[in-house]
């Protein structure tokens, strides 16, 4: 009981808002190009420069502001490439975004070396901070005080981005077109819009959360930049998405159940002293289990229908 009470305690919870965070702003811009139906693998790549430039332009202009708006604007250049490769050259969107993920991990180590002779990190000596939430009497709220108290405002803005883009894609123009050109391209064409234009403008939209969760990365809780930091939480970002059916709602609990796994690996890391990498493989196995399980249980339900298929045919 003293384990278990070691490991569900106020910094979970504090850590899975942490964890969250990161993966449900990638997630809300890739639940765009998913529902334009285009697999964005670049996501990883985008919210790793956003992490690096944010850094590099915090530490040069010592202005929060800007430095978050140099992380989304690193993420729209990289989404502007890959929508240029994909869209107008035709590349595979698959190979195009292994591509902007190769580029921009070795970009961003080529950056490291050129401008901070580092192979491997660069921390600022100054650094602006986010601003804080700071809940006043309301930390006390049981969970969810203890949970947001200290976070950046990035976090508020995550939160609140949910219901917003659940807005965009079900009460604008620009949403409904975003749907039906995933649904059926030809349909819109004959309606007389422009296919390449709508997944463009669902391509930018997650170049810019996915720099926004760069800046999170970077600069919610570590003020530094370190190669290869997303981790793969690009990718977790897409098992998220999918777990969602790319809904904006739907995507956030897929973001919450993963961001969970990782804050319980890193507790168990803290209270057990297991070894790091045994540990840090929970949210990656949390999201193999994940994706395998739809496909399982879509098999099994087919197979439940076609049993009883002849049962309903005969009683009718």
């Amino acid at each position: 009981m003293n384990t278990l009470g070691q490991i569900f305690n106020n910094s979970l919870w504090s850590f899975v808002v942490l964890d969250t965070t990161t993966i449900l702003l990638a997630a809300l811009g890739g639940a765009f190009t998913q529902q334009a139906n285009i697999l964005n693998v670049a996501l990883d790549g985008m919210m790793l420069i956003g992490a690096f430039a944010g850094i590099a332009v915090g530490a040069a202009t010592h202005s929060i502001a800007i430095a978050v708006l140099a992380s989304i604007g690193a993420g729209l250049v990289l989404s502007l490439l890959f929508g240029w490769a994909s869209l107008w050259l035709g590349a595979d969107f698959i190979v195009a975004g292994i591509g902007i993920g190769l580029l921009t991990s070795g970009l961003s180590v080529f950056l490291l070396e050129r401008l901070y002779h580092s192979e491997g990190s660069y921390t600022p000596t100054t650094f602006p901070n986010l601003p804080a939430i700071h809940l006043g009497p309301l930390v006390h709220i049981p969970v969810i005080g203890p949970a947001l108290e200290g976070q950046s405002i990035l976090v508020v803005v995550a939160i609140l981005l949910v219901p917003f883009c659940h807005w965009v894609l079900y009460h604008t123009r620009f949403g409904t077109h975003v749907r039906a050109v995933g649904e059926d391209e030809a349909a819109v064409v004959a309606a007389g819009l422009r296919p390449r234009r709508i997944k463009m403008g669902a391509v930018l939209i997650s170049g810019a959360l996915c720099g926004l969760a760069g800046a999170e990365l970077a600069m919610g809780t570590l003020d530094q930049f370190v190669s290869g930091m997303t981790a793969g939480r690009g990718f977790i970002a897409l098992a998220a998405i999918f777990v969602g059916r790319a809904t904006p709602v739907g995507t956030f609990v897929g973001a919450l159940v993963f961001g969970f796994a990782s804050a319980i690996a890193n507790q168990l890391q803290q209270v057990l002293n297991l070894p790091s990498n045994l540990l840090f493989m929970v949210p990656y196995i949390a999201t193999v289990v994940v994706l395998l399980s739809r496909p399982v249980l879509a098999a099994y339900r087919l197979k439940r229908k076609a049993r009883q298929g002849p049962e309903v045919y005969a009683g009718a």
